[in-house]
């Protein structure tokens, strides 16, 4: 399935939470799915107006004093029951293609050094990411804006499946660096 046509679900399912303006709507991907799941105003604009069109989200002008007006777009009955029908499909997997992995599998041809240093990059970015994903958790559970919304447990199982892949993958770092200086013996 086309990215876009996954961007459309991505700003339902934004809409579904509550009517949001198109920055908005990239706010709220940026401080919750975005470790899983990115998008830009280049998409989210174009698939704003063409949800409108489709009537899968209605648009309403809010007069701004002194500001640009703002379009809050609101999702409609039709817009709920399609995001519904999708949420109900089975999952498309996409194939994994992890520059780290290729480059490792090659590493022979290079220095235990250079390996050793890609693998200490990536365990860095892992912990400074474990570090947000605890942060975020934080806020989700403290601000009451968050913390009393049905979808609660939800952002929570998605932000452990993000805090249990970065210990993961941090694990497995230590153990390839150990492995590695090994080899450099």
């Amino acid at each position: 399935m086309p990215r876009i046509k996954k961007t459309k679900y991505a700003v339902l399912g934004m809409l579904s939470i509550k009517p949001m303006s198109g920055y908005d709507i990239k706010q709220y991907i940026d401080f919750s799915i975005s470790y899983f799941w990115n998008e830009n105003y280049g998409n989210l604009y174009p698939v704003l107006r063409q949800i409108e069109k489709d009537g899968l989200a209605d648009k309403q002008v809010e007069q701004g004093d002194g500001k640009p007006n703002r379009n809050i777009y609101y999702i409609t009955e039709k817009g709920k029951k399609e995001l519904l029908e999708w949420l109900m499909e089975p999952v498309n997997r996409q194939p994994h293609r992890i520059e780290l992995l290729l480059k490792l599998f090659f590493g022979h041809e290079i220095s235990a050094e250079n390996c050793i240093q890609k693998l200490q990059e990536e365990k860095e970015i892992h912990e400074g990411l474990l570090r947000e994903y605890e942060n975020v958790e934080k806020v989700l559970k403290s601000e009451k804006k968050y913390s009393s919304h049905e979808g609660l447990e939800f952002w929570l199982i998605t932000l452990s499946y993000g805090k249990h892949d970065s210990k993961a993958k941090i694990a497995w770092c230590e153990e390839s660096i150990k492995k590695l200086e090994k080899m450099k013996k």
